[in-house]
């Protein structure tokens, strides 16, 4: 008994010593708040270049709640662990950043742990903005400081037990967090390199576009690029996975993230939109870079066909007899914006994309063509783009999945199934009163 009593002390005295290390050694300083530096202490010429990259970072996209005011935080983002609230970023002294140094910010962006030493969950993507360089990263600053300063208290976010403890963040970090600006390849052109710093670094468009592993950690390799799936959306892979019916093309990139539309593929929606109306701000150079980089990933190979004459074999024959339900609801909902002839440029008050080439309907899974159905398409991704109405409240559920099917069946694909149980589902979780979680 005494042996037993030995050996419980002993293995009491070891938890509490290695308890004890793993605190000492993932400990973080409080940082010391300083007054709000003043906007006469940045150059115009880096508040500018600093807008310029909280377009292309997204930040106001998950700082800024649903009808909340830009940058004061509250978006609900859904973990597999809980749900997590984004923080106020303007320079507010209490509620936001406004006593944060540089250095203190430089932690947050680059070590994902805030001023007061407290670490930061990784839906923030800090393994991401960790390879930004001091040139940008000060430019950021600038901005964000030089922004009207708003008092106000998101939600705090807490998780349950285990998750709660923030420190143990400092273990995934050991896994999944290569700090540092990204290394240039030598061996490809400056194009590419600055392509990757944009997608790797303020982009994180691996964030959304890589699948995950048990951990909830990005994977790479053959992965890498993959697709996911991100609040019920099933996000595309960017490399020649890709269930679009037409290779993209450097060219499709860039006329999609400069002008929201690609005449080949469709117009961005969805969580997408916001992406890519911070990537039309950015210079011609940058997005064709960006393009490039993304291009790396796709087969050099694929052979281009003409999107026109791809559309007209779809379209030649009907698949079904005229009088077909799917047919008429296709006329009724979709006919007088979405062309059902050859024609892939046809605009009229914003683009008119062709549904023969669009991305969604040749996916495994309906709920993107789902979800645009329910909830249309209510903010432009630039201003030439156009909006799209929802149909939740004029199709019940079997009609949206007959109309979806049909379009499906005639374009050759099999019809998804158990279509109309997949629509009552997402409608439910999308009703306007329900609360959306979303990382974009």
């Amino acid at each position: 008994m005494r042996s037993l009593k030995k050996l419980i002390l002993i293995l009491l005295a070891l938890a509490v010593i290695v308890i004890g290390g793993f605190f000492a050694l993932t400990h973080q300083s409080v940082m010391d708040p300083v007054a709000q530096p003043a906007a006469g202490s940045f150059s115009q010429q880096q508040i500018d270049k600093g807008k310029l990259l909280a377009a292309m970072g997204d930040c106001a996209v998950c700082h800024t709640a649903p009808g909340g005011t830009k940058n004061t935080g509250g978006l609900p983002i859904a973990s597999p662990f809980g749900t997590i609230y984004t923080t106020n970023i303007t320079p507010d002294a209490e509620t936001g950043i406004g006593s944060w140094s540089y250095e203190a910010f430089e932690r947050a962006m680059r070590h994902g742990v805030n001023r007061d030493g407290q670490y930061l969950y990784p839906a923030f993507p800090y393994t991401a903005f960790t390879r930004v360089t001091d040139d940008d990263m000060k430019s950021l600053y600038a901005y964000l400081m030089t922004q009207p300063a708003v008092k106000h208290q998101p939600p705090k976010t807490s998780l349950n037990f285990p998750f709660n403890v923030r420190p143990g963040i400092a273990a995934w970090n050991w896994m999944y967090l290569k700090k540092g600006p990204l290394p240039e390849d030598s061996s490809k052109p400056p194009e590419w390199n600055r392509g990757a710093y944009i997608a790797e670094g303020l982009g994180h468009c691996s964030a959304c576009h890589s699948p995950r592993d048990q951990f909830a950690g990005e994977k790479g390799g053959a992965e890498k690029f993959a697709g996911s799936t991100l609040d019920g959306w099933t996000v595309p892979a960017l490399t020649s996975k890709t269930s679009a019916p037409m290779v993209w093309t450097a060219d499709d990139l860039y006329a999609y993230f400069k002008h929201g539309f690609s005449p080949r593929h469709g117009s961005a929606a969805g969580p997408m939109a916001p992406v890519v109306h911070g990537m039309s701000q950015q210079s011609d150079a940058d997005i064709k870079a960006l393009a490039s980089y993304i291009m790396s990933f796709k087969d050099p190979n694929a052979k281009v066909v003409d999107a026109e004459a791809y559309v007209a074999a779809k379209l030649k024959e009907p698949k079904f007899a005229i009088d077909h339900e799917g047919y008429r609801l296709f006329e009724g909902a979709c006919a007088s914006c979405h062309s059902a002839v050859g024609d892939i440029k046809s605009s009229m008050f914003g683009v008119r994309p062709q549904l023969a080439l669009n991305t969604n309907l040749y996916s495994d899974s309906p709920n993107n063509s789902v979800l645009v159905m329910l909830n249309g398409i209510q903010t432009a991704a630039t201003p030439t783009t156009g909006t799209m109405p929802a149909f939740r409240h004029n199709l019940s559920d079997a009609q949206i999945a007959t109309l979806l099917n049909t379009m499906r069946e005639q374009y050759g694909l099999q019809p998804w199934s158990n279509l109309p149980a997949t629509v009552g589902k997402l409608r439910k979780e999308t009703e306007p009163s329900a609360t959306r979680l979303s990382a974009h």
